[in-house]
């Protein structure tokens, strides 16, 4: 893959032969005729997505003098075919065709700042942003071209990126640019097209992003090779806590290949010409490398126990109605997760160039201009010489190791100045040193009436927050190490719309009495962040395990039971197309086989998701086979359905991952989970015989996040089929074979 220019800007990139982004507003006091007293103005209405924080329309369509549009995003792609669905998106108020739209994805130099691709919201925000822009682009173009061809803007109509007229008479868009590019601002109250014209939204499209993954092509930023490029590779210490009290460098120095040895406090790096003498220095040093080490990590054992004695405060999610109901029956439940890894498949990497006192990062991190910020702290540089690109990286969904390694090679690239530095992590490192998704433990209380129906619902969750993403340079593993050694970002409660170790835990059914409290820890013994659907996948197993724990106790149908309490007439039809597609029935099952269904709206604002499985329970082995899925998802007006399917389906797959086999281990001093034995994840042998994803699409609603939709219900689907398939119920995550045997007595 080759490196971009490094002296590229929004300035120079928007300099051309011309661009269009345009727009008019009338003042309406400069539309009264004079004497006349101005009507008062309405409220202005809302900018839509993205928009409302970038409302400069070149900041996200250009349309060059020779025809080209270019658009621009600040959200990157991730595996989730974000390249593919923006340009459905944008093609389709633009009249061309997806082929013709050239997208560029997040670079803190050229795109919008939209924080991170985070929260299943790239097509929500940053897709709601572009359609409303190159709707009124198009309306721009329109209304230019009327001028031009003399003929009435609502007769006339754009296609294939022209402007044709009824007589047949057309205008290019590259004809209709301004010679000078005009700065101005989106307009809220542009009106976008209708669903019964759609060509490009809803339709199926190959992912632009995949031939060159499957083919072994130049797809990641692992395949990065720029000119004069060199190899570095970090020496980690073996402990969270160990200090670097001796290394003697002399025979490191002297090793084929080696340009440099990085030495910064406890921070360590070789730099090689050649990736396997980089390696082979690294594996030197760490055995030369002497380490002081304190045993300051609590008993694996005693999580749960651990995180109830470490509260720092308590935060109200909810609270409504009664603090009690009388009722019947009062049933409560306990629920863990252990701590889990992201566990990419290719290890986090970036490369790093530092020139003419500016720095280059080409890095998968999820967020470009929040790791700009950070890394320019940690060298001590200001944040317009630093450039943050995103490079895809093979491996991804939330926090994983990507902002480290992009510190570590430009921490590097600033000592080798005018040579790119890649710098790749090894397999143990990823798996040692990663931010991992925190342990969770969740208490759940809710009493029923005499007619089986949820009259009071208590929900309390221990968790710290599950988001140290950067933040400032202490949230990055170099910034912590080196000798000026930046500080963590002090943790906070923050509860919000959206969710952090509380996400989802407020249920989306109809209770009258509700409340649901965190249990604030300010810091974990291990380090943790975002993993993909942060506090829903664990609040969505813990709620729906109860559910059923519930409708059991009403003499119900998991489902009726449901639909019951579910007045939202979205998610009842996903929950029962989910049920018919599944054929859910009551009929008796073989010995050791079970039903499981679940159902959430993620974050309770995102999509609709319900899911069904079959499940058999292997009793002698403690192995659970998962062997038929069907899921119904309302993920709004579907632009890409078949993304929508896919994302659907990886995420079950992982789902079913964290919830059989993942769990870190560690003592009281060290993470003992450095490869895959020690931390086994889902193998194709597991896969499910079958996974029917039925797309409930809404045209014309609003886009909803989906990718993220059905991790909690998938573990809530498998615990309940464990318990129809045994009898018994499982609250402990992960559902490993040891912890089977033991729960069924084998």
């Amino acid at each position: 893959m080759n490196a971009p220019t490094f002296d590229i800007t929004r300035r120079t990139f928007l300099a051309g032969t011309g661009a269009l982004v345009v727009s008019f507003t009338i003042p309406l006091e400069a539309s009264a005729q004079e004497g006349e007293v101005p009507t008062a103005p309405k409220p202005p209405a809302k900018l839509q997505g993205s928009l409302a924080d970038t409302p400069s329309l070149d900041a996200w369509i250009r349309i060059d003098a020779d025809g080209k549009i270019t658009v621009f995003t600040g959200k990157a792609e991730l595996g989730q075919g974000t390249k593919t669905s923006l340009r459905q998106i944008a093609a389709e108020e633009l009249e061309v065709a997806p082929r013709e739209i050239h997208l560029i994805t997040a670079d803190t130099a050229i795109t919008p700042n939209e924080g991170y691709t985070a929260g299943s919201q790239t097509i929500q925000n940053s897709g709601t942003a572009i359609r409303y822009a190159a709707a009124q682009v198009r309306q721009i173009l329109i209304a230019q071209a009327s001028g031009k061809l003399g003929v009435p803007a609502d007769q006339l109509k754009a296609e294939n990126g022209k402007v044709i007229a009824p007589n047949g008479a057309s205008v290019g868009y590259g004809e209709l640019v301004s010679e000078q590019m005009l700065h101005i601002e989106a307009d809220p109250n542009t009106k976008i097209k209708s669903p019964d014209s759609y060509h490009a939204i809803g339709k199926p499209f190959a992912r632009v992003d995949i031939p060159g993954k499957v083919t072994g092509g130049e797809a990641y930023v692992q395949d990065m090779r720029p000119e004069g490029m060199v190899h570095a590779r970090v020496v980690r210490p073996p402990s969270y806590s160990a200090k670097l009290v001796e290394l003697d460098e002399t025979k490191i120095k002297t090793m084929p290949g080696v340009i440099a040895i990085v030495r910064d406090g406890d921070f360590l790096a070789v730099v090689a010409e050649q990736e396997f003498q980089a390696v082979k220095a690294m594996r030197a040093m760490t055995a030369i490398a002497k380490w002081q080490e304190q045993a300051v990590l609590p008993d694996q054992e005693q999580i749960p126990a651990w995180l109830e004695a470490n509260v720092r405060e308590v935060g109200t999610v909810t609270s409504v109605g009664a603090d009690t109901a009388a009722g019947v029956k009062t049933l409560s439940a306990q629920f863990t997760r252990a701590y889990q890894m992201h566990g990419s498949i290719g290890p986090s990497a970036a490369v790093a160039v530092f020139k003419d006192d500016a720095l280059t990062v080409w890095t998968h991190t999820q967020g470009v201009y929040p790791d700009r910020k950070a890394i320019a702290q940690m060298v001590g540089m200001p944040e317009d010489k630093v450039r943050c690109i995103h490079t895809e990286g093979s491996g991804c969904y939330g926090h994983n190791g990507a902002d480290d390694a992009a510190a570590d090679a430009a921490l590097i690239a600033t000592t080798l100045p005018g040579r790119p530095v890649r710098v790749q992590w090894m397999r143990d490192q990823e798996h040692l040193w990663e931010p991992y998704g925190p342990a969770m433990l969740t208490r759940a209380n809710a009493t029923l009436d005499e007619k089986g129906t949820i009259v009071n619902w208590h929900y309390d969750l221990w968790s710290n927050n599950h988001g140290t993403r950067p933040g400032s340079a202490g949230s990055l593993i170099a910034g912590r190490l080196m000798a000026k050694h930046f500080p963590p970002d002090a943790a906070k409660l923050q509860i919000s719309p959206l969710g952090n170790g509380d996400r989802n835990a407020i249920p989306l059914y109809d209770v009258p009495n509700q409340r649901v409290n965190w249990h604030f820890l300010a810091d974990m013994p291990l380090r943790v962040s975002a993993l993909r659907g942060l506090g829903a996948y664990c609040n969505v197993f813990s709620i729906e395990s109860f559910m059923d724990e519930l409708a059991e106790a009403a003499g119900a149908d998991p489902v009726e039971f449901r639909l019951r309490h579910m007045k939202d007439p979205r998610a009842r039809k996903v929950i029962e197309v989910t049920a018919d597609k599944f054929d859910w029935n009551n009929d008796p099952l073989p010995a050791g086989k079970g039903r499981g269904f679940a159902f959430a709206k993620y974050k309770n604002h995102a999509a609709y998701l319900a899911i069904a499985l079959e499940a058999e329970v292997d009793a002698e082995t403690g192995i659970i086979q998962i062997s038929h899925v069907v899921s119904a998802v309302d993920c709004g007006e579907a632009v890409a359905p078949d993304a929508i399917v896919n994302q659907t389906e990886g995420g079950i797959l992982q789902s079913m991952s964290w919830t059989l086999y993942e769990a870190v281990h560690f003592n009281n001093t060290r993470i003992t989970s450095p490869d895959w034995s020690a931390y086994p994840i889902l193998r194709f042998s597991a896969v499910p015989d079958s996974i029917e994803v039925h797309v409930v699409d809404n045209p014309g609603q609003p886009y909803l996040g989906v990718a993220e939709a059905a991790q909690g219900p998938t573990g809530g689907a498998i615990a309940n089929a464990f318990k129809h398939a045994t009898g018994k119920r499982l609250y402990d995550l992960p559902y490993t074979r040891e912890r089977v045997k033991t729960t069924l007595g084998a």
